[in-house]
């Protein structure tokens, strides 16, 4: 069965950077988009970050924008997580997801989780002050 695997994930301080990655095991995964979620200890899972695999439109939380970017490399079929001038609130399990189905759109539809056919198990990410 077709999985995601994330790696990059670690503890840096404060104002430090991240870059995390994520790929499809097994056979590859043809999205028409991904995205970056994250949850914190006794919270909710949130939206973080989302690609469209066509054009490579971009939807970031408001709390993120400015500092992460997300991209995607179609020969590795991969999909990153770059993050800047990192804050202890950023501190969570970051998760990326696929989705399968036919259309993708940025905005409020990429940053809905039951969109996403495929998750990953997550990779750890600790901001320290």
């Amino acid at each position: 069965q077709r999985q995601l695997e994330e790696s990059g994930g670690g503890l840096v301080q404060a104002g430090g950077s991240l870059r995390l990655s994520c790929a499809a095991s097994g056979r590859t995964l043809r999205s028409s988009g991904m995205g970056w979620f994250r949850q914190a200890p006794g919270k909710e899972r949130e939206f973080v970050a989302a690609i469209k695999w066509s054009d490579g439109s971009e939807t970031y939380d408001d709390f993120v924008k400015g500092r992460f970017t997300i991209s995607r490399d179609s020969a590795k079929n991969t999909v990153d997580l770059q993050m800047n001038d990192m804050k202890t609130e950023d501190t969570a399990v970051y998760i990326c997801a696929a989705r399968t189905g036919p259309s993708f759109l940025t905005g409020v539809f990429a940053r809905n989780p039951q969109i996403y056919d495929y998750w990953g198990q997550g990779t750890q990410v600790t901001v320290s002050s």
